[in-house]
């Protein structure tokens, strides 16, 4: 897990790396178990392959930044989401207050409440890894 200040630094070179391959980064946060990123999406660009970018070149980073770090690795899958203009400062504004907010609703337990909502079949045994 990511405290303080290397996390806010993961976050900023997240956003450099978007901003980099053509997808301009809005608001990049997160907590210690889970990172979003809200981006404009190139017109150049598949989603898998941003994500796929900013999670290796994150990984080796993250590496390089302290003794005990050189084990990490994100996790396999990824949830990846469109927001209408109109809900950009509303996703901002939730991206800002993730530590709040899962205080009282565990990440794993939104995400889940999430997929039901949009109606996106999963099967549990492979959205966590």
């Amino acid at each position: 897990m990511l405290l303080g200040v290397l996390r806010d630094e993961m976050h900023a070179y997240l956003a450099a790396v978007l901003n980099n391959h053509d997808c301009p980064a809005i608001r990049v946060g997160g907590t210690a178990d889970h990172v979003h990123a809200l981006f404009r999406l190139s017109k150049n660009r598949a989603l898998a392959e941003v994500v796929e970018e900013i999670k290796t070149s994150s990984s080796r980073w993250i590496k390089t930044q302290a003794k005990g770090l050189g084990g990490f690795h994100w996790q396999n899958g990824y949830g990846g989401f469109s927001v209408s203009p109109t809900e950009l400062e509303q996703a901002v504004k939730y991206i800002e207050q993730q530590e709040a907010h899962h205080r009282s609703l565990s990440f794993q337990d939104e995400y889940r409440r999430f997929l039901k909502r949009y109606e996106v079949e999963y099967d549990e045994r492979y959205v966590w890894d």
